[in-house]
């Protein structure tokens, strides 16, 4: 059975700037995002495809070389 989708309205909307994140290094973003709430961390390479699915409390980084050079939402 799949699990059932986070909807809008089903968790908190999380008060951080995704924009913060770039310049971090991933460690440091992937543990300031847990702390702040996010239930979902994702990191992925520059030009990686991927589903354009929105997921409520996930945020999403595009890391190269370590570092993390892009962040949102969704």
């Amino acid at each position: 059975m799949a699990p059932e989708p986070n909807l809008p309205g089903d968790v908190p909307e999380i008060d951080d700037d995704p924009e913060a994140y770039v310049g971090l290094g991933q460690e440091a973003a992937e543990e300031r995002a847990r702390e702040q709430g996010w239930s979902t961390v994702r990191a992925l390479p520059p030009g990686a495809m991927i589903t354009m699915e929105y997921a409520v409390g996930r945020i999403n980084f595009e890391v190269k070389d370590g570092v993390v050079a892009r962040c949102w939402q969704g």
